[in-house]
């Protein structure tokens, strides 16, 4: 596709865009949001409304916590400095960490046999048979980062 017809096509989608925000949407002046906060903030501009039965916020639930052993630490660590290394801001950092705390608790798990969900290893749970790399790179936590 040659620029000039690129910068167009762009520019209408623009356009669609920004006119489908300036219109709002089509909800007859209801919330749109399943967040209660938010709904109560809206319902609580409307006219006849009693405010004092709002509660304008939420139940606080109580806060989880989760110990990390030395080799989970250590993969954190080694999470971070690829991070760092490859010049990556910190949201990828957090996005590689809590994808290895869901994939494999921060454990750079090997092959579990029967256990093993086909062959996926290491921090990520990359699998050499989908291209991610030997089982000796992604069992390697800088060299599962950089993939991830």
């Amino acid at each position: 596709m040659n620029t000039i017809m690129r910068k167009s096509v762009l520019g209408i989608a623009g356009l669609a865009i920004a006119g489908g925000l300036a219109a709002g949407p089509l909800n007859h002046g209801e919330p749109t949001t399943t967040n209660p906060a938010v709904a109560v903030a809206v319902q609580a501009d409307k006219p006849g409304v009693d405010k004092t039965k709002l509660i304008p916020h939420g139940v606080q639930g109580k806060q989880s916590r989760i110990d990390l052993g030395d080799e989970q630490t250590a993969n954190v660590k080694a999470i971070i400095a690829a991070t760092k290394k490859a010049d990556m801001d910190e949201r990828a950092a957090v996005v590689a960490i809590a994808t290895a705390l869901q994939e494999s608790k921060l454990e750079n798990l090997g092959h579990l046999g029967a256990r093993n969900d086909h062959d996926s290893q290491g921090l990520f749970q990359q699998r050499p048979s989908s291209g991610w790399g030997t089982v000796e790179q992604i069992t390697d936590p800088e060299y599962a980062t950089l993939a991830f």
